[in-house]
């Protein structure tokens, strides 16, 4: 009680009259008590004045003051604005002061309105009562979140900062993510102007379990604009022209605002020309007029047009133009079978690849042509109705086929360049129309080529004489190997049946062996001549001697074996022991017969007689024998 004493002592001395009191005092008499004060009764401490007790005094003075509790959220008014503070009274025996940051997300705060703050402490070291407006926040943010998704509540949220897709907004305290596509029905292209700013939402999704909170500005303008697009697309006729604005480009059209719905102008239909992309012809925020070609009205779709506002260039073409007329033109487009030549805005016509060259090689037009080009063309066919033209810019140079026998007669010689392989030779160009074949068999007279590209490259310049002109189908059959003379007609000589040569094997398959030989010649034997002496069989790189056992130069064939060179020398020699043989024995058959010749008849007599006693001799044993 004597503490209460003191404070009501206290704030009784601090008030503005006391103060008055005490400066008059300082500089006049001093103050007297009053007459009629009961001294005695003060100091027992039952009655201050007026029959009232200490006590009824302290429980009136309580009375006065709100009952508050540190961490809960109450509500306050504001009575202070300032730059920095927001003053707010509570009803507490002091006000407390919030940062004016805490109340960013609401820029029409003042002074009168009634906010929720948090107690963090009746009293701080300097007896000033703490509260905080982003705590108390905080705490019924989660509950006020979920309640405006629930009831479809527009509600004000403060743009912190952008981020990667959209902003940062700040709604009851809590960091909520507004997508870019949510900011505006319009593409946004300056996201920085709008952060710092109040602006309403809609909550249009909630994850509790991750803390996330989705919201919409554009949700809130979408209900209006929907009704606006009902009533635009009610009016809409199809040839009707209307100005737009141009609201986005992409690379296959333009979208144009129409004042509150949306159409789209495809690229093919901005310029009867070739547009590579959109911005060649519109540019952003332009205004224009349009042709409406189409709309849905179930799914809001609005095709536009522009090119149709004016006529098409067919229509204005030069009707003196006519096929085999040389007209003037820019490449286009490029394609692998052609080019296409605008040769007016909107009128083009094609070069097939084949009207581009009097070659009959198969090329890419690329080749040619590019996008680009300035190009002279002849008309070769024209159709107005179809809006087609094909053109052609080989005619502007002569036919080389109209004197071909003169320029490449047959047997003269000419330089070409390898285009292409078959299995069955190598096709050439002589000059860009002059087309020829080189048969693999007219490659060499010597290799056996199994395929062109093991004789020669493309692109490479290989020498050739003209063998056989067919002018009609445009063919030329050229050789190679008719630039020498036929070695075979000298290998008859060197390579007769029964010579012996020495050879290298070079191969060997199933079927036998190829055998390199001298001059770059090469021969082939069977298996079963590649035995060798000792009844082993050759193997590859083995160097030999071969004989010649079939020689035909028709065929530019040499059948070899390196059996019958050993085999033939051992029947050689067997062939002498006979021979040798033989004629020993005509020798002693004719010496017999001389002897003959000379032979008496007394000779005869002792030649029966010899005869008789051999005779007996051979008998004398056999009868011994039967004694």
């Amino acid at each position: 009680m004597a503490d209460l004493n003191e404070n009501v002592q206290e704030s009784q001395e601090n008030t503005p009259e006391t103060n008055e009191v005490k400066a008059s005092n300082e500089t006049s008499s001093p103050v007297v008590p009053a007459a009629d004060f009961d001294w005695d009764t003060f100091e027992a401490g039952d009655v201050i004045s007026g029959g009232v007790s200490k006590e009824d005094l302290a429980k009136m003075y309580d009375e006065t003051l709100s009952t508050i509790s540190e961490k809960e959220v109450i509500e306050g008014e504001v009575i202070t604005l300032t730059k920095r503070e927001v003053v707010i009274n509570i009803g507490f025996k002091s006000d407390g002061i919030v940062s004016r940051n805490e109340f960013r997300y609401n820029s029409e705060l003042k002074v009168g309105d009634t906010v929720e703050v948090y107690v963090e402490s009746q009293e701080d070291k300097k007896g000033q009562l703490v509260l905080s407006h982003k705590k108390a926040r905080a705490l019924r943010s989660w509950d006020r979140v979920n309640e405006a998704l629930d009831n479809d509540e527009v509600i004000k949220g403060y743009i912190k900062c952008r981020t990667k897709g959209g902003m940062i907004v700040d709604v009851f305290g809590i960091e909520a993510f507004l997508p870019g596509s949510q900011i505006d029905v319009k593409p946004i292209r300056d996201y920085d102007m709008y952060v710092g700013k109040t602006m309403e939402f809609k909550v249009v999704k909630i994850n509790p379990e991750f803390k996330n909170v989705v919201v919409s500005h554009k949700a809130l303008i979408e209900a209006e604009l929907e009704q606006q697009k009902k009533d635009i697309i009610a009016k809409l006729e199809k040839g009707q022209v209307l100005e737009g604005t141009v609201k986005n480009i992409t690379s296959y059209g333009v979208f144009i605002d129409l004042g509150g719905v949306d159409g789209l102008i495809h690229i093919t239909d901005l310029s009867w020309g070739r547009v590579s992309h959109p911005e060649e012809i519109v540019q952003l925020d332009q205004k224009l007029n349009v042709v409406i070609l189409d709309f849905d009205d179930e799914k809001k779709r609005i095709a536009l047009g522009l090119k149709q506002l004016t006529a098409h260039p067919w229509d204005s073409l030069d009707t003196e133009m006519k096929v085999g007329d040389i007209v003037k033109g820019k490449v286009v487009v490029m394609a692998d079978y052609g080019a296409f030549v605008e040769i007016a805005a909107g009128v083009e016509g094609l070069i097939h690849v084949s009207e581009m060259s009097w070659s009959q090689h198969l090329r890419s037009a690329q080749d040619f042509l590019k996008v680009g080009d300035e190009v002279d063309a002849m008309v070769l066919t024209l159709d107005r109705e179809e809006r087609k033209m094909s053109l052609g810019i080989k005619q502007l140079k002569a036919d080389p086929w109209e004197q071909i026998e003169e320029k490449y007669a047959v047997g003269s010689k000419h330089k070409a360049t390898v285009r292409n392989f078959t299995n069955f030779g190598v096709f050439v160009e002589i000059e860009e129309g002059i087309d020829g074949l080189i048969h693999i068999s007219d490659l060499s007279w010597t290799k056996k080529i199994k395929h062109p590209a093991e004789f020669t490259a493309i692109s490479e310049d290989i020498d050739v004489v003209v063998l056989e002109i067919d002018k009609e189908n445009r063919r030329l059959s050229l050789g190679h190997k008719q630039l020498e003379e036929n070695p075979w007609d000298v290998f008859e000589s060197i390579f007769t049946v029964d010579s012996v040569h020495e050879g290298t094997i070079v191969d060997i398959f199933d079927k036998g062996a190829v055998i390199a030989l001298q001059y770059g010649v090469e021969g082939f034997a069977t298996p079963r001549h590649l035995v060798k002496e000792d009844g082993a069989q050759a193997k590859v790189d083995e160097k030999l001697n071969f004989k010649v056992i079939e020689f035909n130069k028709a065929a530019k064939r040499i059948i070899l074996s390196h059996s019958r060179v050993f085999e033939d020398v051992q029947k050689s020699e067997e062939t002498e022991v006979k021979k040798a043989q033989v004629k020993a024995t005509k020798k002693g058959v004719k010496k017999l017969k001389d002897n003959l010749e000379k032979t008496t008849l007394g000779d005869i007599s002792e030649l029966a007689a010899l005869k008789n006693k051999m005779e007996a001799n051979e008998k004398s044993p056999k009868e011994g024998d039967k004694e």
